[in-house]
């Protein structure tokens, strides 16, 4: 790309680092910064909610790269002083720290961020679980086997929940959903994965909406729901989804929501472009916007945006994906590929719900949009075409008919 000589990547993540990684084998030679709030170089993060939190790793474990892989990089990495704000017209980006870095390129790897409930700041015992600070700290209160109130029935908190129980500790896991996981893997497998939680031990509250962490003192003591009933508990983990981290380029003219609004190139405007879970695009098949949360998602965007920043925007490929997200719960592998939310349509391909191990097809609008596996990885595999191609509903059930 002409005139690109210094890019800035605001994001020490995976997607980040894929970024910087694509750039230099693409042959950029210039000037690259990495910019990082965490004073930690690019790890891992699905291991934090599994193996950080059991005690099966240690955090160095979780590192995407070596310490010295990015002396070869030959990448400044700005860790610890978050990006503040962007001015557009100069090409520069200004760090909490107060160092201005100029740019030809930028790139927004931020992330997002838990959200919070109230009744939890500087509160012993309440814990978000996105960093592998925080998965630390968790770790060490599931150390004394505490009570562990879970609020969220997505995919975090019933990680955590598994691992909590494995632990020895009590678990309460709080949603409002009238099942926990329909979310993300539809109604009936996510009562399925209930039935699993409920026989290991792990109370279930549902339709029920918290309204904040209860404390005496300084130490957390279980949460307040809004119809005035209290669970008790000893320790608390809040798992009620994110916000993408966005403020920082407020007034940057770049548009900002839910994420950083690019086109189907990830570019966002102004020689900006996002990856990872902050990005939102819209699908160039269907047109649908999205935001995916998906450590798989981060890498493929992070390598597309460095592939398109050096195409240049005259250039640049849309990004196609099929998205995929893995869960593990007890001994059961969970894995999707592509899209379950929202489906209308929902079938069992192989196996059975009865016998927790199975394949699904999912569909929306006449197509197939997702597939689900439980601990069934190479039959999985063979069912990803259908979503690739968004295979006709009919002619897919019929073909997978068995």
């Amino acid at each position: 790309m002409a005139g690109l000589d210094r890019v800035v990547v605001v994001g020490a993540s995976a997607a980040g680092l894929a970024v910087v990684e694509g750039l230099r084998r693409g042959g950029f030679d210039g000037e690259l910064t990495l910019v990082g709030d965490e004073p930690h170089l690019p790890y891992d993060r699905p291991p934090l909610s599994k193996q950080l939190l059991s005690g099966q790793w240690e955090s160095p474990r979780l590192q995407l790269r070596a310490p010295e892989a990015y002396a070869e990089l030959n990448v400044d990495h700005r860790l610890g002083s978050p990006a503040e704000n962007v001015d557009a017209e100069a090409h520069e980006v200004r760090l909490a720290d107060g160092s201005e870095l100029h740019y030809d390129a930028l790139v927004a790897a931020t992330g997002v961020r838990p959200r919070p409930i109230a009744g939890m700041d500087g509160i012993e015992g309440a814990h978000l679980l996105r960093t592998v600070d925080d998965a630390l700290s968790l770790r060490a209160s599931l150390s004394a086997h505490p009570h562990l109130v879970i609020v969220g029935g997505g995919f975090i908190g019933a990680e955590a929940a598994a691992v909590a129980r494995e632990l020895g500790c009590a678990v309460t896991l709080v949603t409002d959903q009238h099942v926990p996981l329909s979310d993300a893997v539809g109604t009936e497998i996510g009562g399925m994965l209930t039935a699993l939680h409920e026989e290991h031990g792990v109370r279930v509250v549902t339709e029920a909406m918290v309204e904040r962490v209860c404390h005496d003192g300084e130490r957390a003591t279980g949460v307040r729901l809004v119809d005035g009933r209290s669970v008790d508990g000893d320790a608390v983990l809040v798992g009620i989804g994110t916000r993408a981290n966005v403020e920082w380029l407020d007034g940057s003219g770049i548009t900002v929501g839910n994420g950083v609004e690019c086109d189907d190139t990830l570019h966002a405007g102004c020689n900006i472009w996002a990856a990872g879970d902050v990005a939102s695009w819209p699908d160039s098949l269907t047109g649908e916007r999205l935001r995916i949360e998906h450590r798989t998602n981060a890498a493929e965007q992070g390598m597309v945006v460095a592939r398109n920043m050096l195409a240049g925007t005259d250039g640049a490929q849309p990004f196609r994906t099929v998205p995929y997200v893995w869960s593990d719960q007890y001994d059961r592998k969970i894995q999707v590929y592509g899209l379950v939310r929202g489906a209308e349509q929902m079938r069992v391909v192989d196996g059975s719900i009865a016998d927790r191990k199975l394949t699904a097809v999912f569909g929306r609008d006449g197509h197939v949009t997702g597939a689900l596996g439980v601990n069934m990885v190479r039959p999985l595999r063979a069912l990803r075409a259908l979503v690739a191609e968004r295979a006709d509903w009919d002619n897919a059930a019929s073909a997978t008919t068995t």
